[in-house]
């Protein structure tokens, strides 16, 4: 076994996951992620947690999508159940086909994610996180040979997790501070509300309430969100390729939208319910291990020189206790890049021109 397995196993179970003796702990397995699966679970044995292993593959979704009529019974008991005794959830990606779910009709996957909210919230309760085993698919989505992919996936993944979260509490505690973000690049002005919103300074552990692996973002919850985004990082919507996507904001909500490729899966996006029409998410890409677009929203919305939007579900911690946010049964991430020709603004105050922090070299 590559020993940067193992490396990431440990990362996992204690960095992100923080893995304690009697912890029951589902694992959720991706059909080409079996040796990163082996380590982890050497891993759990060692710390005397108790280990309940799943097989998750997007063809047996699609097949049973499918077949299925789309009248789906809300949030299975049984299902329902393994997760709500769950201390820790942690998913390990990592399929044989990327788009394996592209051709399940669109209104089948509205009623299946409308159908498992509850689902959803109780696997949030737990201590989950999801990474990624680098797998031949995902080298391809990102057009690179294997090997050079396992090196980009590392890099991103082995990093010194302390010295990034510190890095990152500089942009925590502006946002935190702050009442008003605007970001202006090419095609887009928009400003959104941040007031009475907590950041996460997401470094990869729920130490941080921060549950990706990699990670390596600051992110918010936005609201009251004004003006025209364009994402101009290309990306895969429910197996789909989606290019160039414009949003327009007014009073907080889309109310006109295109893409140059893709536009009916933005569509079934938007449609989903009325929450998908409004920002869940800000977030800030800081990881500078991530050097390049691969098509895997885990790794290039935490690239440096990137900020994300949301939309649908905004996240419990950025919001104030007992305060609902945005609530909807989708979370899309979508990129920008804003490496040129661009700023973000925190109550008229640059915090970032071109990519470079006020606190990096080249910040001009």
């Amino acid at each position: 076994m590559d020993e940067r397995v193992r490396e990431h196993a440990a990362v996992l179970v204690d960095w992100s996951a923080r893995i304690e003796d009697g912890d029951n702990v589902v694992l959720s397995v991706g059909p080409d992620a079996h040796e990163l699966a082996v380590a982890v679970a050497e891993a759990l044995g060692e710390r005397g947690a108790n280990l309940l292993a799943t097989y998750s593959s997007g063809e047996i979704t699609r097949a049973y999508l499918r077949a299925h009529d789309g009248e789906f019974d809300e949030n299975p008991a049984h299902e329902l159940a393994l997760v709500e005794n769950a201390d820790v959830y942690l998913s390990l990606g990592g399929g044989r086909n990327t788009s394996a779910t592209a051709d399940v009709p669109g209104e089948t996957r509205q009623a299946y994610n409308s159908a498992r909210s509850e689902l959803r919230e109780a696997r949030m309760d737990t201590r989950w996180v999801s990474t990624v085993h680098p797998t031949r698919s995902l080298a391809q989505q990102a057009n690179m040979a294997y090997e050079e992919y396992q090196t980009f996936a590392y890099d991103a993944i082995l990093r010194d997790w302390e010295s990034l979260a510190d890095e990152m509490a500089q942009m925590k505690a502006l946002l935190d501070d702050g009442s008003e973000v605007r970001l202006v690049s090419n095609g887009t002005d928009l400003t959104m509300s941040i007031d009475g919103r907590t950041a996460v300074n997401s470094a990869a552990s729920v130490a941080y309430d921060s549950h990706n692996l990699p990670s390596g973002e600051v992110f918010t919850a936005p609201y009251a969100t004004e003006g025209e985004v364009t994402f101009d990082v290309p990306m895969t919507l429910h197996g789909e390729s989606v290019r160039n996507v414009r949003l327009e904001f007014e009073d907080g909500a889309v109310v006109d939208y295109d893409a140059d490729q893709g536009e009916a899966v933005l569509t079934e996006i938007i449609e989903t319910d009325d929450g998908a029409r409004r920002l869940g998410e800000l977030g800030i890409g800081m990881n500078r291990g991530i050097d390049r677009y691969t098509d895997n929203i885990l790794f290039d919305e935490k690239m440096g020189d990137t900020i994300h939007l949301a939309l649908g579900r905004a996240y419990d911690s950025n919001l104030p206790d007992g305060e609902s946010g945005n609530d909807s049964a989708v979370h899309v991430d979508m990129i920008t890049d804003v490496s040129e020709d661009s700023r973000l603004e925190i109550d008229g105050d640059v915090v970032q021109r071109n990519g470079r922090f006020r606190w990096e070299d080249g910040f001009e």
